[in-house]
């Protein structure tokens, strides 16, 4: 596999909590609260971008997509459900058999890969749609992933990138808050040095070629204990919308 991107100590980290994947209440649990705004937006850009109904059955048939970073599949087996043809890759071999037997489970034909971006854009393959969510502050070259991300993608085709902000109050609320007070993650499984600001992210994924078209924040609301988007509020986890001219 091609070392261009991938940390190896960022894929031991997630290889040792991949039998968590699916526990609501276990390692992952952050991104089982998250993820229902994170489909609501994924959702709506697809919809938007390529002119589907979702209130229609299988509203992604014929949409072909890329989950990189698919982790144990909390976000390609609803893209499945939704008609999508998916394809989960993933740079941590363990997650893999996990996401394969929940699928199967589910009755979901979803094409896992234990692969990296840079290998699937050197083997020519093309996407309507590539999700690249949480593991952009992952990786060792940004700018070199995101351009296989790019590459990955059909003219036309949309990416959706999500990751954390970097300043005072993401060191306070993804570090402190959910590693050390809530523990709800690992101690070490985020570096805030890693962290892409806004701006910084539009940069990269201009450079990688891109067209930046949307971004929002998650907020969490502590008093109702959910997610939420927002329009101005991308001070900790956000996402971005672009498009593959």
């Amino acid at each position: 596999m091609s070392q261009t991107t991938i940390d190896p100590s960022e894929i031991a980290k997630f290889e040792a909590m991949a039998a968590e994947w699916w526990n609501p209440h276990g390692k992952f649990k952050p991104l089982h609260m998250l993820n229902p705004c994170r489909l609501e937006y994924i959702t709506t850009q697809i919809a938007a971008e390529f002119g589907r109904d979702l209130t229609q059955p299988k509203p992604f048939a014929g949409l072909r997509l890329l989950d990189i970073g698919c982790g144990g599949g909390l976000l390609s087996e609803p893209m499945a459900r939704l008609g999508a043809d998916v394809v989960g890759a993933d740079a941590a071999a363990r997650n893999i058999p996990v996401a394969q037997l929940h699928a199967q489970q589910e009755g979901l034909q979803i094409d896992y890969r234990h692969t990296s971006a840079e290998d699937m854009a050197a083997a020519g393959e093309q996407f309507d749609i590539v999700l690249n969510m949480e593991v952009v502050e992952h990786v060792a070259d940004p700018l070199a992933y995101l351009t296989a991300c790019q590459q990955l993608l059909k003219p036309g085709g949309l990416m959706i990138c999500s990751t954390i902000n970097r300043n005072p109050k993401s060191y306070l609320m993804a570090i402190i808050g959910a590693e050390y007070v809530m523990r709800w993650l690992p101690k070490g499984t985020h570096e805030w040095a890693k962290f892409i600001t806004p701006e910084e992210l539009y940069d990269l994924i201009r450079q990688a070629g891109l067209n930046p078209v949307d971004r929002k924040g998650f907020v969490f609301n502590k008093l109702t204990w959910s997610w939420s988007l927002s329009d101005r509020d991308l001070s900790v986890n956000y996402v971005t919308a672009s498009v593959k001219p």
